[in-house]
């Protein structure tokens, strides 16, 4: 049966966020947090994911959630021991199962080699009542919008289900009708209404409260799981109490003993969110009064998915409508007409108003890192497995968010630097061990933002760089001389190289000299820049900045060479008139600038730009202090600067290709085109023009004094 693709593609959207919520469970009980709370929202993730499959016909998904489901039910019914062992396969058969909906999102067959060694792995916690269990259950089979369920021959009497929908669930449009057709689907049912609830008088009557509950005897059913399917998108919205036959005839004959006295919360099971019931599990509490005792409900959160070629129609416009606020006042400052303040206090509402809607459009993009983060979690545990080491990954800012380009681009960066940390850098652990360190390694993730931009941040417990090693390899593969005299940041950098690797032999991991080349490619292609930090024998650190948005960006109007250009406002530290006395010279054409006691290299940007160097004096130009992946410090000499603004970036690639020094181009208010300095680029090529000995530096202090 054919399904129409935009409820199937629903389907893989909504089946995202369960595995989300599924690795989030995961991780909490690795974290020691295994109660039954967290192992519930486990078994309910892995359930709605097997149930939404079916209604597909994903067979694969469908059974291998099955399997899942019945390891994760054991569990929760305390038949299984929450130990290590039984985490890490409940952890893998996650990745497996999330690895399943995406060959089933691109039709791709299913990986047996992995898919039936878990099997296997799953079926040894249930041992031989499992595959008979397997064997009597008659699963249910969504076709269409009906059930279609086969009913045991033995097995519990069945179960009672009580709810009270609430005023919300008649708003949603949702009607009991339907709900109770669905219920007396599953058995012979047997349904009573409670009216007690409605008003005597009709003026009281309330035409949008719930007054009417509901109370049904199905019988025959083994197992709850389908009733817990019918109410699976409602159980916020209504009182809901699912109570087996069995204990509800037991308690007949003692009328006068509390339900919640003799049952236990595995006698009676409850469908609801935490925030939905607050009444304890297996209370005989009516559910009209059960209702009343819940805490006030948050509101529901409301997801709305756009087409991204709609969102981004909508920041092409912003991204104009910033650019016609530039050349309104570009013209209203030439026109220079009478009353010209009052139009320019309008002109900066104006402003004030474009800059927040493209926030607001920018927002919309927007998306945590969270899913990143986790998926990065799943290349970690595939690499320890595959090198043999115990390793823990640690994520921090998952909340934080990032453009969906970036967070898109992001992923192969990563992979390669996680896998990187743990084939090279973290020890094996009695290698640890001999070291006295903890036998586990430790491999950290976070993102932060930081004066606008977002930082992503790799750092491992491990060895650190080996940076004789490092240069060795460098000037055997002929990429630096060997009498080059290199700073330990320069060294830590000859990573970046293309073809550099410090791998013995070429592993599935590593080796082929492809990697940390392809990162900074990425990298800077996102118009971001990358650093590292290695303390040998204690870990190395990879600091990843990024634009908070490829799109519009804060800028300093400069100018150089009698180009206007524009220059990022996250790379610049400071900008600085120089007095002579802070001017030191070196060599014929080197300066150096003396800076709070340092001294930095000066970097006349028409001259790296291919321009004739300016005439004037240093003293009447501007120095920007810009801070880069190449250099700890420098300074950008420019001519002048006129201003500080949003500009909307435009790509050069398609037109130009790949420029040396510019990151791309923005339209200013006058309608001229303004190129876009990429200080990363500027300064990578003048390394080491401007590298500094430590001799080089004294003898400039001493000619400075």
């Amino acid at each position: 049966m054919a399904h129409d693709p935009s409820i199937l593609e629903a389907f893989f959207e909504e089946c995202e966020d369960l595995i989300i919520d599924l690795t989030e469970g995961l991780i909490e009980m690795r974290k020691g947090h295994a109660d039954a709370e967290t192992v519930n929202a486990v078994f309910r993730a892995v359930h709605s994911i097997k149930g939404a499959a079916g209604a597909f016909a994903l067979d694969e998904l469908v059974g291998f959630a099955h399997k899942f489901e019945t390891v994760l039910d054991e569990l929760r019914s305390e038949k299984l021991e929450t130990d290590e062992k039984l985490l890490r396969v409940l952890q893998r058969a996650g990745d497996i199962l999330a690895d399943l909906a995406d060959d089933a999102r691109e039709n791709a067959p299913a990986n047996r080699a992995v898919v039936d060694p878990m099997l296997a792995e799953l079926q040894g916690f249930l041992g031989p009542e499992g595959d008979e269990q397997d064997a009597a259950e008659e699963e249910f089979v969504f076709e269409a919008l009906s059930l279609d369920v086969g009913m045991p021959d033995v097995g519990p009497a069945g179960y009672r289900v009580s709810f009270h929908p609430s005023a919300e669930f008649y708003a949603l449009g949702h009607d009991p009708a339907l709900i109770i057709a669905a219920l007396m689907e599953l058995g012979e049912a047997t349904v009573d209404v409670n009216m007690q609830d409605l008003p005597t008088e009709f003026a009281d009557f309330a035409w949008s409260q719930g007054y009417l509950s509901w109370q049904i005897d199905i019988a025959g059913l083994t197992t709850d799981l389908q009733i817990h399917d019918i109410f699976q998108f409602m159980d916020d919205i209504c009182a809901l109490q699912v109570v087996s036959l069995d204990m509800v005839d037991d308690m007949a004959a003692q009328p006068s003993i509390d339900l919640a006295e003799v049952l236990t919360a595995e006698e009676i099971k409850t469908v609801a969110l935490p925030e939905a019931n607050s009444a304890p599990t297996g209370s005989a509490t009516p559910v009209k009064e059960q209702q009343k005792q819940r805490p006030a409900k948050k509101p529901a959160a409301t997801t709305l998915r756009v087409d991204p070629e709609r969102v981004d129609r909508l920041i092409n416009a912003v991204g104009e409508l910033i650019i016609n606020q530039s050349v309104i006042s570009q013209r209203l400052q030439e026109a220079d007409l009478p009353n010209l303040a009052e139009l320019l206090a309008d002109l900066d509402d104006y402003k004030f108003l474009a800059r927040e809607i493209q926030e607001g459009v920018m927002a919309i993009r927007a998306q945590p890192v969270k899913p990143l983060f986790q998926r990065m979690m799943r290349i970690a545990r595939e690499a320890a497995d595959a090198t043999g080491k115990d390793v823990e990954l640690i994520t921090e800012g998952e909340a934080t968010e990032v453009d969906k380009t970036v967070v898109e681009r992001l992923a192969d960066p990563l992979t390669h630097m996680i896998r990187n940390a743990i084939d090279h850098g973290i020890e094996k652990p009695e290698d640890r061990v001999a070291k006295k360190k903890d036998r586990q390694g430790q491999l950290r993730l976070s993102a932060s933002q930081r004066s606008g931009s977002i930082v992503i941040e790799i750092a491992d417990d491990g060895a650190g760089l080996n940076r004789s090693k490092i240069r060795d390899i460098a000037i055997n593969k002929g990429l630096i001389a060997p009498d080059a005299a290199l700073s330990d940041q320069e060294i830590d950098h000859l990573l970046f190289a293309p073809g550099f690797s410090t791998a013995e032999e070429v592993t599935s991991l590593s080796g082929r000299g492809v990697g940390m080349d392809v990162v900074k490619t990425a990298i800077t292609a996102l118009g971001g820049r990358i650093a590292i930090n290695s303390n040998p024998g204690f870990g190395t650190a990879f600091s990843i900045t990024l634009p908070v948005t490829l799109a519009v960006m804060d800028g300093m109007i400069i100018t150089v060479a009698d180009q206007t250009m524009v220059v990022p406002i996250s790379s610049i530290l400071e900008t600085i008139r120089p007095d002579m006395s802070d001017i030191a010279k070196l060599g014929l054409n080197s300066e150096l600038f003396k800076i709070r006691g340092e001294y930095v290299p000066i970097i006349d940007l028409a001259e790296r730009l291919g321009s004739q160097p300016s005439q004037k004096d240093m003293v009447d130009r501007v120095l920007l202090l810009v801070q880069t992946e190449s250099i700890a410090q420098c300074a950008l000499a420019v001519d002048d600067i006129f201003d500080q603004r949003q500009v909307v970036v435009k790509s050069m690639l398609g037109n130009y290709g790949e420029i040396d020094g510019v990151s791309g181009a923005t339209i200013l208010g006058d309608g001229k085109i303004a190129l876009i300095i990429d200080p990363d680029a500027i300064t990578s090529v003048m390394a080491a023009k401007t590298r500094l000995t430590t001799d080089d530096r004294e003898a400039a202090h001493v000619r400075a004094s």
